[in-house]
């Protein structure tokens, strides 16, 4: 048994771990940990503690996938809920569809029953208002006849916010699962998806081989399909190591478009995982927890 998942995941990693110690199913445990993530406002990239798109509203994206089945469920730019591997999972569970966007993501999750509270953090609105005055210069900005699109340029990221958190695990029956949750870049133009709620990109998992999901600079991993690319490989007899190799190769040969770090995150069928920083600033933080540890362990990615 193991779980794997990136730094933001401190708020839930431990309950994670200990429903799988339990016996717990593998995709409740790890989606019970990413919903304490996505309460916890002190994280600035998922959910409650997120930023906001250019006009001021939260756009949240997220993803689940069964290993066995191989089956999906993902919603992008949903509004007025920030649980939204819940709403991912009714997407896999109730639909005849892998994904839903925007408005109808958002009638869906009504629709099943969930409920939120405002999910903008006051402060995150806050530096956002701030922000638009800076840029444009005036008191009271009105973007809803102005062009969008040079704002999202020139207006920087308050904390370099382009992560995610996600979730690999397999449970005590051999399971794979995966789950992904964010509210996306800071000032991201209205509609924008990330690789978080995109199958291949942002997560995958399959339990005859393994699983894997990214971080950071989706853009770039959606053009690579890396995830995909990661398991597809151990398919074909790689290792985790080799595999994790070819889709860094992979996306290190990406010319052109926006280029920026990215975070790999990766498990094979034997417990085996690797966590690779290919570009990102400082030290990658990634959390790990197998069957006879004591508690889950904060490590460090390798660097590339």
């Amino acid at each position: 048994m193991i779980v794997l998942s990136n730094s933001e995941a401190w708020p839930g990693i431990d309950e994670t771990a200990t429903m799988l110690d339990d016996g717990a199913n593998g995709l409740d445990a790890i989606i019970h940990g990413i919903e304490k993530v996505e309460a916890e406002p002190r994280i600035r990239s998922v959910g409650y503690g997120g930023w906001p798109n250019l006009l001021g509203e939260m756009e949240f994206d997220g993803a689940v996938m069964d290993g066995d089945s191989r089956l999906t469920g993902a919603v992008g730019a949903v509004k007025d809920h920030f649980h939204v591997t819940r709403i991912a999972r009714k997407v896999m569970e109730q639909l005849n569809h892998e994904i839903l966007v925007g408005e109808g993501a958002t009638r869906f999750a009504y629709e099943m029953g969930f409920r939120c509270d405002n999910p903008l953090l006051d402060d995150s609105k806050a530096v956002w208002w701030k922000k638009l005055q800076e840029i444009t210069g005036e008191a009271s900005p009105d973007l809803s006849s102005c062009d969008l699109a040079p704002l999202n340029t020139m207006i920087t990221d308050p904390e370099k916010v382009r992560d995610t958190t996600v979730f690999l695990t397999k449970d005590s029956n051999d399971s794979i699962y995966s789950a992904t949750s964010t509210s996306g870049w800071a000032w991201k133009y209205p509609g924008r998806l990330g690789d978080s709620p995109i199958a291949g990109a942002g997560f995958y998992a399959d339990s005859r081989y393994g699983a894997a999901a990214c971080t950071h600079t989706g853009e770039m991993t959606i053009r690579a399909n890396t995830s995909y690319s990661i398991v597809m490989a151990m398919r074909l007899g790689y290792s985790l190591q080799q595999a994790v190799d070819l889709a860094i190769a992979e996306l290190v040969s990406l010319k052109g478009g926006f280029l920026g770090g990215v975070v790999i995150h990766a498990i094979d069928n034997k417990d085996n995982h690797r966590v690779v920083n290919v570009g990102c600033e400082g030290d990658i933080k990634y959390w790990l927890y197998k069957s006879g540890m004591e508690k889950p362990q904060e490590c460090i990615a390798e660097k590339y």
